[in-house]
């Protein structure tokens, strides 16, 4: 005789999950007419995600080798990096030595290893040059996981209806193949802006700093520039050129905020 899945109720503004999810029970999302968002916009509830199949295919990227590889490329890309930059400034003293090269009046070259910091997330830490060098790289790297783990996910599937659909593709199929679970909240303020909150975000569990938890974050920060590249790169090759930011306030709780160009 088959059991029933009980069911758990979560806070409100997370809504109700049917429990496990991993047997294909949808995630109905809060039912409230508009939810503030860490973002400063109101965002609007969705509706409640599509169910995942019955019968689940094995996991596309086993989940333990991809906490291993991005530990691995954090690190390699972050040497690199640097590696990269001191090649950029060595050649720069040479060409100011033979008189190729002027000065900038703040004591730095234009786009040099000296530039000053880039500006982050409004309200947020600013982030070094080197920072950001390690963080497009690891962006670049997930966006061609992505749009290659999307390929095989859409191999079998009919082209989307529109954008809301590709966004709920990220949802499910996508976490689903690289998580193991569903997005847990989806919000949209209709205006080309998705936020996609993932409470225990898989890639920043383990995070922690002796420093206190203020470092633990701007530490995470820096682990989620790969899987925003993953989405990245999956909305780009279903045709969608998407701008994807992350926010993280308290570990291991990661939102991702995926905004799409005008028109879209």
């Amino acid at each position: 005789m088959s059991s029933t899945p009980s069911t758990s109720v979560l806070p409100a503004s997370l809504g109700t999950l049917v429990d496990p999810p991993l047997l294909g029970s949808p995630i109905t999302l809060s039912s409230s007419s508009g939810i503030p968002n860490t973002f400063g916009q109101v965002y609007q509830n969705t509706g409640s995600l599509p169910p995942a199949p019955l019968i689940l295919a094995p996991p596309k990227i086993d989940i333990s080798v991809q906490d291993y590889l991005l530990i691995e490329a954090v690190n390699t890309l972050r040497a690199s990096s640097a590696a990269a930059r001191e090649r950029i400034k060595t050649r720069e003293e040479e060409m100011i030595r033979e008189g190729l090269l002027v000065i900038s009046a703040s004591g730095s070259s234009a786009g040099g290893p000296n530039t000053p910091i880039l500006p982050n997330t409004p309200g947020k830490h600013t982030i070094s040059a080197e920072e950001e060098d390690l963080r497009v790289r690891l962006d670049a790297m997930g966006a061609h996981v992505g749009a290659n783990i999307a390929e095989r996910l859409l191999l079998d599937k009919a082209r989307f209806n529109d954008t809301l659909d590709a966004i709920k593709f990220l949802c499910k199929d996508v976490w689903m193949a690289l998580w193991e679970k569903q997005i847990d909240n989806l919000r949209t303020n209709h205006r080309g802006v998705y936020v996609l909150q993932d409470n225990t975000f898989r890639p920043i569990m383990r995070i922690s700093s002796a420093e206190g938890p203020s470092d633990s974050l701007k530490r995470a920060k820096i682990y989620t520039a790969l899987p925003a590249g993953v989405l990245r790169g999956a909305l780009s090759r279903l045709g969608i050129q998407a701008t994807v930011t992350t926010e993280i306030l308290l570990l291991p709780q990661c939102t991702f905020q995926v905004k799409l160009p005008k028109g879209t």
